[in-house]
């Protein structure tokens, strides 16, 4: 035998009856008694509630009713022949005419018990089981109803009856043995107590009812048919990256459905458990799928747990006082006096000082508790020996579950770093010597993110989403959209990244979705579906949408968006950036921003500030991190610089390579900008911070390439009729260095805690020497590259290259 228990969804619908229907048939087919259990119609038990609400209030109950009716009623015209038709609808009209009679006496009253209410409650699981057996008795063989009102025994805890089960077992088994072969249509949820009257059996009754027929006629499994796959490791709604698990202990379900996971609910193991009785969890909807198992035994499915579950809404109670220490008894009195006023405690805390206590409660019984607590320990607060109870709320808990957690190491340091990195903090762990569960509580705000961050630390989930929120979307952060989409598959498949682009802004609009902008129309979608903002509403919107692995990249050259990465960090949101300014500030801000970004365990790279995508700061934080020291660094690190005297060769004026720069687009639209050096200054500023030293912009010593007259021409125009007028003085530098066979460069140099920018004239034997194009090239001399300094060379500037150094940053943070 086995016992088929089907939800709201399962029969809330002629659609989902058939499907009901061909289950239970094929089933009959192989052989097997069935028992089908069966809950209200999805949606009926709320109406019911609504119903009593408004006739307790004296309001009109009857069209609701009628709504209801039609909706059970038209679902028989729809499944049975129409002279079976007849039969069934007079059985449901008996049952609406004792609901109304019900609803007509608590109208009168004007008040709800909770007798009455269970009884009310009791005729959406009566409605559907009338219908259910007379559609199973014509689609798949002789089918009887069994009220289980007159076959399960509570007692009289009207809304969470404990069942009297030798009493019950009899009734099932007496029943069962009279009906022979027929399949048995066992109404869900509802009971009676020994003087007849209507109970029920509390959240998940239907379950519930399934697991005591089970195993009070000792059946070969019980399956559970819902509107999902099975058990999943996480909620889906929070973590879409959440899978179904192939089977777990009765233990680990239990944790999991107690923690909030709603699929099944804990009392439905206890029956099964006590006969060792598969529960088997389908989806009516997707019968290929074979479910997830619940028996004796855990699996191994290849991670460090089984599920991540967690309970919304909490509230903490916490007693505090030096009275408490050494007292036997207190804990005792304690939670006598909250089972006292039927407060359920949730999570307990306990210092090993014993010097404080907290409890977690549901919100809805924190009154109730504080009150009980407060009149218990009446003397103990009057002479002052503890404190009065401390009330907290807008609290959640999120529970890790597995039998393979027991004596794994690491696993709790894996947990709490994953929370830590996401920015999350734990107020109360609580953990059984089992090592079954380990819970802590956070708050309420942080729910989505630590699920997410969790799951994928504790799944070993092979991708890593990165939430990005991207600022700029110029030249760079144009290109870089584009390289993400182009490489998008890449990344997944040989990187284990996956970017999700939560929002983009430019100066004057701002868009945003929480599932990710499609980044191959990412301009379409902001025309069509931005609304007004800048860098402050995404940086709002950032800390508002509060997604777990929040990466911010900062596109600009913006010195008000550089001002703002420390409060990013502060919100646990990393930082990418291409932005110079950030790290050529003050030092003072320089060493705020890294200090903050390590305090709160978010990353901070910015490799392109310098030499675009070239990989000069990760190579020297490379060297220091692995003992070596860095003794001089040599750069040219400005790409329109390089050009520029790379090609002032032969007969060309220095005017004339000047403007074939800007034309080439290697100059800012004021060449001046690029030629002042300052640009190049605050690279090797960078630079100089990055070995450590605690310099300021002015301590660079900057040699100007420009005579004053060119620096001070009043525009453009003039500035190129200034450089023509100067041409004697850049041809006889060059002039000067052709006569000693050697290149002119503008060389940035590190040595002895002293940084310079200056003109210099290199011989053959310098690794810059032969320096072509726009290529930028620094040298280190470190203790290990000390006769061979270590070259690095390449394209410093353009949208392509640095674009890609930023790609190459964000996939950094996912590896941390």
């Amino acid at each position: 035998m086995k016992v088929l228990k089907f939800g709201g969804t399962s029969v809330g619908s002629a659609e989902a009856i058939l499907a009901l229907l061909r289950i239970v048939k094929e089933t009959r087919s192989s052989g097997d008694d069935l028992v089908v259990v069966c809950s209200a119609m999805n949606g009926v038990t709320t109406s019911l509630l609504d119903l009593l609400s408004l006739a307790s209030k004296g309001e009109e109950v009857l069209p609701k009713i009628k709504l209801i009716e039609e909706r059970h009623y038209k679902t028989v015209r729809t499944l049975l022949e129409i002279k079976r038709q007849n039969h069934a609808l007079l059985a449901l009209k008996i049952l609406f005419n004792e609901l109304e009679d019900l609803l007509a006496g608590v109208k009168a009253l004007g008040e709800v018990s909770a007798r009455v209410q269970d009884k009310v409650l009791s005729y959406g699981e009566l409605l559907s089981c009338t219908m259910i057996a007379h559609f199973i008795d014509q689609h798949c063989g002789k089918a009887v109803l069994g009220d289980t009102r007159k076959l399960i025994r509570t007692d009289s805890r009207y809304g969470k009856a404990m069942v009297d089960e030798t009493v019950t077992n009899k009734a099932l088994n007496d029943f069962a043995l009279a009906n022979g072969d027929s399949i048995l249509v066992f109404t869900g949820f509802i009971a009676s107590n020994e003087k007849g009257e209507t109970t029920t059996l509390g959240r998940g009754g239907s379950d519930f009812t399934a697991a005591i027929a089970g195993a009070a006629l000792n059946v070969s499994e019980i399956q559970i048919w819902t509107d999902v796959n099975g058990i999943m490791t996480a909620d889906p709604r929070l973590v879409k990256k959440s899978f179904s698990i192939a089977q777990l202990s009765y233990y680990e379900a239990i944790e999991l459905s107690y923690f909030g996971a709603r699929v099944i609910h804990p009392p439905t193991m206890i029956p099964a458990q006590s006969k060792n009785i598969p529960i088997i969890i389908r989806n009516t909807f997707n019968k290929d799928f074979k479910g997830t198992v619940i028996g004796p035994n855990s699996s191994a499915n290849g991670s460090l747990v089984k599920g991540i579950s967690f309970i919304p809404e909490i509230s903490l109670i916490t007693v505090i006082g030096s009275g408490m220490v050494g007292q036997k008894g207190f804990s005792g009195r304690l939670f006598k006096a909250l089972a006292d006023v039927n407060v359920n405690v949730i999570l307990i805390t306990q210092a090993s000082s014993e010097h404080s206590i907290t409890l977690a409660v549901s919100p809805a019984d924190m009154f109730q508790a504080e009150q009980a607590i407060k009149e218990e320990f009446e003397q103990e607060l009057a002479l002052q020996k503890i404190h009065p109870p401390q009330v907290e709320n807008q609290y959640s808990i999120i529970a890790v579950v597995g039998e393979n957690m027991r004596h794994t190491r690491g696993l709790s340091g894996k947990f709490f770093s994953a929370l830590g990195r996401s920015g999350v903090n734990v107020v109360a762990i609580a953990q059984g010597s089992s090592e079954l569960n380990i819970s802590t509580v956070i708050d309420r705000q942080d729910l989505a993110k630590a699920m997410n961050s969790v799951h994928d630390a504790m799944f070993l989930s092979p991708v890593k989403t990165l939430n990005v929120f991207c600022c700029g979307l110029g030249n760079i952060g144009s290109t870089l959209l584009k390289q993400i989409a182009e490489h998008k598959e890449f990344l997944e498949n040989n990187r284990q990244v996956r970017i999700n682009l939560a929002g983009i802004c430019n100066s004057k609009k701002l868009l945003t979705h929480i599932e990710g902008i499609p980044v191959s129309n990412w301009k379409e979608q902001l025309d069509t579906d931005g609304t007004p903002g800048n860098v402050d509403t995404l940086i709002e919107e950032t800390k508002r949408l509060n997604l777990s692995n929040s990466v911010f990249i900062d596109n600009t050259g913006s010195q008000y968006v550089a001002s703002l990465y420390t409060g990013l960090f502060e919100e646990s949101i990393s930082v990418v950036a291409c932005n110079k300014i950030g790290v050529s500030g003050t030092f003072e801000h320089y060493r705020k921003s890294k200090e903050t970004a390590l305090h709160y365990g978010v990353d901070y790279w910015y490799e392109t500030s310098v030499g675009a995508g070239l990989p000069i700061i990760k190579t020297i934080h490379d060297l220091l991190i692995s003992g070596d020291r860095i003794i001089k660094i040599e750069a040219i690190l400005s790409g329109t610089i390089s050009y520029i005297f790379n090609n002032y060769k032969g007969d060309r004026t220095f005017k004339d390579v000047v403007k074939e720069a800007q034309n080439k687009g290697f100059t800012e639209p004021d060449p001046r900008d690029d030629l002042s050096g300052l640009d190049f200054a605050r690279k090797m500023l960078i630079l100089a911070r990055e070995t450590g030293l605690e310099l300021e912009i002015d301590q660079i010593k900057l040699q100007p390439i420009l005579p004053e007259n060119c620096l001070t021409a009043s525009s453009v125009d003039d500035f190129y009729k200034e450089l023509e007028k100067s041409e004697e003085f850049f041809n006889k530098l060059k002039l000067e260095a052709a006569s000693q066979n050697k290149a002119l460069h503008y060389v940035g140099v590190l040595q002895d805690g002293k940084a310079s920018v200056e003109l210099m004239m290199l011989d053959q034997q310098h690794p810059f020497y032969n320096l072509s194009g726009s290529d930028n090239i620094i040298s280190l001399t470190t203790n290990r590259y000390l006769y061979n300094p270590m070259v690095i060379k390449g394209p410093g500037a353009g949208a392509e290259v640095t674009a890609a150094g930023v790609l190459a940053d964000l996939v950094r943070v996912a590896a941390q």
